[in-house]
């Protein structure tokens, strides 16, 4: 065996120990923060009694210690000063071991009070090894590999020394014009509810004061992702009911799987700003919830309450924030400026003051920093862990379940003839940045496998690049010269979307077409009626139907991360077959937006007749060019043999739903079983279906499996002038590949009236595969 195949088997080995115990931790049923422990809420308690006002308003103050881009550089003499006088709570945007472990020694060894620092970053879809964007990283419908990628992140965010990361997003998203869909799981919550508690249960494990932990921050609480038009930070006017029904869920399940933060979002529901939001913070989440972790606000968006108009100071910013329920002011410096002038204009406000310190300093203890402050940070397994062959082999194994078959008219995929000459145009096929996505932590671009370096690498295949036009760029004098490679060619890959800083935060787009000369690019490489490979590169679900209409295959990549490359060629070449769903409808134009699966009826249903007056539009198709849920596969699979095990439930009761799925393909493949339900007749009309239920599966061709879903009739509750109503009647199930494609459908009867306690979306439905 030569060292190369050595050092791969045990790659894959260790790999496979990370994913099985990922699987095993899966199991585990998501359980609330963990409560600090006696002797830590005594040492809270007269720490508090100790502190001066200075002080205790200092543990409400987050600084940035440095750029996004340059972590550390404004941490100097006149910042550790400020550490010693017990000023600064936490600092953002700081990272290293050896350095973090010495400004902690600052503040526990020469403040009066002892008390440690929180460190905080940004590692939204992996530290140093960058996984799939999180919206990737939703259609992979696995938690599993989800749950062991967070692990990873985890493990080397904290020998880095910190503590803290500002992940997951958890905001739903429902219009692709909106830039930061490529930070969260899409268009359902569900879905977003399983992915929130994979990441939250990767992050922080069962105990935050175990082994390589990180507190984990569900963001950004409440409706951040319905702001009208899809502009960033701007207004979000929505009915309670879909408040409640589509946008809570996922931070209900981001509580109960026992986030240690939460932070408040830029904007307004309503009119009023959610870092002012007493009904929905200090209301729903602190005291319906009894959610007792840290609230932090977004950056700056305590000053934000003047621009917003509900303050007119900073002080009343502050008065208003902490009133609220937010604990900590991230960057923003308005509490440590103007908080203690409110407290003097109203004394009031010291019991809440002292309710915010209490839960900064119960994070710290949760986290083990009392017990030891430097814990946190290795430098030997900083050099070790960090961006290791082990979980770059994770970084590979879910790129690929994330990357999404959308068409493949005759066949066209997997390229498995020898010798074939490839065209390969687009710049972002060798855009290494770009595969790192928008948020990339300590991500190097040096480490990223491009999709034309493993083509290349790949052997067998005589490969012409030619990048045509950069993402955005206006020049179209590189056409020429990739319609003539192309016409030599003997299949094309048409490499296009977006580049890594179109899709992200404060990156909203009225126009989600392919930017700059890109779509006469591809409408040039499209007429010379070679066979076309679409391989799209974006964040957000990109409007392109005239493109797409027109390819012979297409697969949705996203921005995968390090490992982008190899998995986009396993994929092409069929050494995977594609399993990724849709975690969001891909729009026929931006006009379209935003469009759902799991809207309401309407009294005149959307009809193909045009001479019918009906809900659509009459310049386009009816529904996404693609829906949620979609993906197709290098095998074939058969549904059958459904079965409830009762047809009538109490409302407090629960069925079980049973069906076989047998690959009849001729390759060993995933299939993404998906459960939709809907309640047909109830007191307010409901959507036409909703995800309440999905399994990945492999199946070896040939073989069957038999699929139980348990679905309880609280997951079919609607929300009701404050509370969670069940209703008796009629429920429809509905199992399919996709929200388009349903396969089963089956009934059974909820027999009587009754109320549920959390959002029905938030519960999970357990799958069993025999």
């Amino acid at each position: 065996m030569t060292s190369r195949t050595s050092a791969r088997h045990a790659v894959n080995a260790a790999r496979r120990a990370l994913l099985a115990g990922a699987a095993a931790l899966a199991l585990a049923s998501p359980t609330r923060a963990r409560a600090v422990r006696t002797d830590h809420a005594a040492r809270i308690r007269h720490l508090i009694g100790q502190m001066t006002l200075d002080e205790k308003i200092g543990q409400l103050n987050q600084v940035p210690g440095g750029r996004q881009k340059a972590l550390n550089s404004k941490i100097d003499a006149a910042q550790l000063d400020l550490v010693r006088k017990g000023a600064v709570g936490s600092y953002l945007h700081v990272a290293g071991a050896d350095f973090l472990r010495d400004l902690q020694r600052v503040a526990v060894e020469e403040s009066r009070l002892k008390i440690p620092l929180l460190f905080g970053i940004d590692v939204i879809h992996g530290f140093r090894t960058i996984f799939p964007v999180p919206l990737g990283m939703a259609a992979t419908f696995d938690p599993e590999i989800v749950r062991a990628c967070s692990r990873i992140a985890a493990i080397e965010t904290s020998v880095s020394g910190l503590h803290w990361t500002f992940t997951p997003m958890v905001d739903i998203a429902r219009d692709p014009r909106w830039g930061r869909i490529v930070e969260g799981a899409g268009e359902d919550p569900y879905l977003g509810s399983r992915m929130a508690e994979a990441q939250i249960l990767g992050l922080q494990t069962e105990d935050l004061s175990g082994k390589d932990t990180v507190l984990a921050c569900a963001k950004h609480f409440g409706a951040y992702g319905a702001a009208s038009g899809g502009r960033d930070y701007d207004s979000a006017d929505l009915s309670d009911r879909t408040l409640q029904e589509v946008y809570m869920p996922p931070f209900r399940a981001a509580a109960l799987a026992g986030a240690g933060s939460f932070m408040t979002a830029f904007n307004d529901i309503a009119g009023v700003p959610t870092t002012a939001n007493q009904a929905l913070v200090r209301g729903q989440l602190r005291e319906h919830w009894g959610y007792e972790g840290l609230v932090v606000s977004d950056w700056n968006a305590i000053l934000e309450l003047i621009n917003h108009g509900v303050a007119e100071t900073p002080a009343q910013a502050a008065a208003l924030a902490l009133k609220a329920g937010v604990d900590m002011d991230m960057a923003g410096g308005v509490y440590a400026g103007h908080l203690k002038q409110a407290v003097a204009d109203d004394p009031s406000l010291l019991p809440y003051l002292d309710q915010a310190v209490g839960r900064v300093l119960a994070v710290k203890a949760r986290l083990g920093l009392f017990d030891d402050p430097f814990r946190f940070g290795d430098a030997a397994r900083e050099k070790a862990e960090i961006g290791s062959a082990t979980h770059r082999a994770v970084a590979a194994e879910a790129a690929r379940k994330s990357i999404v078959l959308l068409k493949n008219t005759g066949n066209l995929l997997p390229l498995t003839a020898p010798g074939r000459r490839v065209a390969v145009i687009g710049a972002l096929a060798d855009d290494a940045s770009s595969a790192l996505g928008s948020w990339r932590a300590r991500g190097q671009v040096g480490d990223v496998r491009t999709l034309l370096s493993a083509l290349k690498a790949q052997g067998g295949l005589t490969i012409d690049y030619q990048p045509g036009a950069t993402p955005r760029g206006e020049d179209a004098s590189g056409i020429p010269a990739a319609v003539a490679a192309a016409r030599a060619a003997d299949v094309i890959l048409l490499v296009i979307g977006e580049d890594y800083d179109h899709s992200a935060e404060a990156r909203s787009r009225s126009d989600i077409t392919l930017p700059g000369v890109q779509a006469q690019l591809a409408h040039a490489v499209l007429d010379t009626g070679k066979p076309v490979v679409v391989v799209l590169m974006n964040g957000r679900p990109l409007a392109l139907a005239e493109v797409l209409d027109r390819a012979d295959a297409a697969l949705e990549t996203w921005f995968l991360g390090v490992e982008s490359g190899p998995a986009i060629v396993d994929v092409l070449t069929g050494r995977t077959s594609p399993a990724g769903r849709l975690p969001a409808g891909l729009p026929r134009n931006a006009g379209t937006s935003p469009g759902f699966y799991a809207h309401l009826p309407s009294g005149r249903p959307a009809d193909p007749d045009l001479s019918k007056d009906s809900a659509r539009y009459h310049d386009v198709a009816i529904g996404p060019l693609f829906p949620f849920g979609h993906g197709l596969s290098y095998a074939s699979f058969a549904y059958g043999d459904l079965a409830l095990d009762r047809s009538t439930v109490a409302p407090d009761g629960a069925v079980t739903i049973s069906l076989n799925v047998t690959n009849t393909g001729k390759v060993a493949a995933d299939e993404v079983v998906q459960l939709y339900v809907r309640d047909p007749v109830a007191l307010v009309a409901r959507p036409v279906k909703e995800l309440r239920g999905f399994v990945r599966v492999l199946l070896k061709p040939g073989e069957t499996r038999r699929i139980s879903f348990r679905l309880a009739a609280a997951q079919l509750a609607l929300w009701d002038a404050g509370r969670w109503r069940i209703q008796a009647g009629r429920i429809e199930v509905m199992i399919g590949a996709s929200s388009d494609d349903i396969r089963l459908r089956g009934a059974f009867t909820i027999a009587a009236d009754g109320w549920g306690t959390e959002p029905p979306a938030a519960l999970l439905t357990p799958v069993s595969v025999s």
